[in-house]
């Protein structure tokens, strides 16, 4: 009996310095990703619904700016929790890299030099028993001068909504990271935004997450509806109304993945 106590004693004091050492891993992860005030002097209209699974968080948000271009990105990486968080703080730190060195400023070029940087940082040559780790993204760059929006997508598509109607650009179906087909460039779309015009960039999910009298998964269908339903409201308005919706969708069933959604009104 007394054995029995000590072992659980035990337990529970492994479990309490997990829990330790996972809190202080969040707050480390929340120091590499963007301050707020820096975003709030950067985008100005925007909101993130950030909702990790565990503590740390495989999803991530990313805001720099670099002369003209604001540039923004979601990344979703393999996994999540511990291992998931550790590959995010490695992308923030890669794009901070990137961006710091001379070059045109393109989404597909960022993308690219990314995916370089994560497969040499994770030893993948292609080889069949080597980790297959990745990171779906999109990623934005916007011209503050010319109202332009550039975009590349890693499996991550992006909406835009104009007065009420949704536009979806695909993503390229490759991760950044290793991939079973021939690496070829990120594709590179432009936009020119207009005045009232919302861009979303997101994980898979809020779409993935279970819940609902039947207990099914929330589907981007009803995702593109939703957006479009609050995409007249002011930014902070619309990050209430999403995280509601998902938590009443969710109810007392368990978070399946990140949730991560980041809304930016550009001009």
């Amino acid at each position: 009996m007394k054995e029995s106590a000590l072992s659980r004693e035990n337990l529970l004091d492994q479990r309490r310095e997990l829990m330790a050492s996972l809190k202080y891993a969040s707050f480390i992860q929340q120091a590499v990703l963007p301050h707020q005030r820096y975003m709030d002097n950067t985008l100005k209209d925007f909101f993130v619904l950030h909702k990790p699974r565990d503590i740390v968080s495989g999803d991530f948000y990313y805001c720099s700016r670099k002369e003209d271009y604001i540039v923004v990105a979601a990344g979703d990486c393999t996994g999540h929790g511990v291992p998931g968080a550790l590959l995010s703080i490695m992308g923030v730190s890669f794009l901070n890299e990137i961006l710091s060195i001379r070059g045109p400023v393109r989404s597909s070029r960022i993308l690219n030099l990314l995916r370089e940087r994560v497969m040499k940082a994770l030893h993948q040559k292609g080889h069949e028993l080597e980790n297959k780790d990745a990171i779906d993204m999109a990623l934005c760059v916007f011209n503050t001068k010319t109202s332009e929006l550039q975009y590349s997508g890693a499996n991550n598509p992006l909406y835009f909504i104009r007065k009420k109607v949704l536009t979806e650009i695909k993503a390229d179906k490759m991760p950044v990271g290793i991939n079973a087909i021939e690496e070829n460039s990120f594709t590179n779309h432009t936009v020119q935004l207009k005045p009232g015009d919302n861009v979303y960039i997101f994980s898979d999910g809020y779409a993935d997450q279970f819940g609902g009298s039947q207990n099914k998964k929330f589907k981007y269908g009803p995702f593109k509806e939703l957006l479009i339903r609050i995409s007249d409201r002011p930014m902070v308005k619309q990050y209430g109304e999403l995280e509601h919706v998902i938590d009443t969708w969710r109810g007392s069933e368990e978070q399946v993945d990140d949730i991560l959604i980041f809304g930016i009104k550009f001009i």
